[in-house]
């Protein structure tokens, strides 16, 4: 018997979701100007070197432009930058238009307004399901502004609430 034919995506989907994830938005740069994406997987995973991953779909159309090129930035949005993940997470159309954006070291776009930026020289790619697991290796990086991340939880955007005190 196939251990897979039962498997219930939709659950497993809904499971998932309720584990908050920060969202960001993966950019790059090539002679044609720039591409972006929203992910909701970004994590670092290591310090020495220094290294991220992010998994952008299979289905992607920006993120082979943006592997081509050879590098990336990874722009963590703040709470306040919904409007932003939701133009970036679909496909086609001008995601930049009169969107506040500079070149990063690498010539990737840092987004106005988000809270953090790394800079990555692409390190490794695989296929892992329906997704690419991408390793970064982590050029430079900086924090922006003060504010709270925003994140996507239950199927939802929504804001990062600390604690008032620790626990």
């Amino acid at each position: 018997m196939n251990e897979h034919a039962k498997f219930d995506s939709p659950h497993f989907r809904r499971v998932m979701g309720h584990l908050p994830t920060g969202v960001s938005i993966v950019t790059g740069h090539d002679d044609n100007g720039p591409s972006g994406l929203a992910v909701g997987s970004f994590m670092s995973i290591s310090l020495e070197p220094p290294l991220i991953a992010i998994s952008p779909g299979l289905t992607s159309t920006s993120w082979p432009v943006i592997e081509a090129t050879g590098h990336f930035c990874v722009n963590v949005l703040s709470e306040h930058q919904a409007e932003l993940a939701r133009r970036f997470a679909v496909s086609g159309g001008d995601k930049f238009a009169e969107l506040e954006w500079r070149h990063g070291p690498s010539g990737s776009p840092i987004l106005g307004g988000v809270i953090a930026w790394i800079d990555c020289k692409v390190s490794s790619q695989q296929v892992a399901g329906d997704h690419w697991l991408v390793l970064g290796e982590v050029i430079e990086l900086d924090l922006e502004a003060e504010h709270e991340p925003l994140i996507f939880h239950r199927g939802a955007f929504d804001r990062f609430r600390p604690s008032e005190s620790p626990a």
